[in-house]
């Protein structure tokens, strides 16, 4: 067994039937249901780009509450630590 062979997992003939006979079913499925490659790619951009976009904002969000928060809570702790010594 040759290694392109070994590498393709078949014969290079045997190989590229039933590549192209995959990709014709693939393609078909695809014409089909009117689903470009480049609508595949923009389409999972677009949803990396808005679950990034989500993720930001609610860290930004949470950001928010902690400087809510400490406005509050690090005076007041500030003046029990002072007052506490004493």
């Amino acid at each position: 067994m040759s290694n392109l062979t070994r590498l393709l997992g078949g014969s290079p003939g045997s190989v590229l039937v039933k590549l192209v006979f995959l990709s014709l079913l693939v393609g078909a499925f695809m014409a089909f249901l009117d689903i470009t490659p480049f609508g595949l790619i923009e389409g999972l951009y677009n949803w990396l780009r808005s679950l990034l976009g989500l993720s930001l904002d609610t860290v930004i969000e949470v950001g928010r509450w902690i400087a809510y928060g400490a406005a509050i809570v690090v005076p007041l702790w500030l003046i029990a630590r002072l007052l506490g010594r004493h």
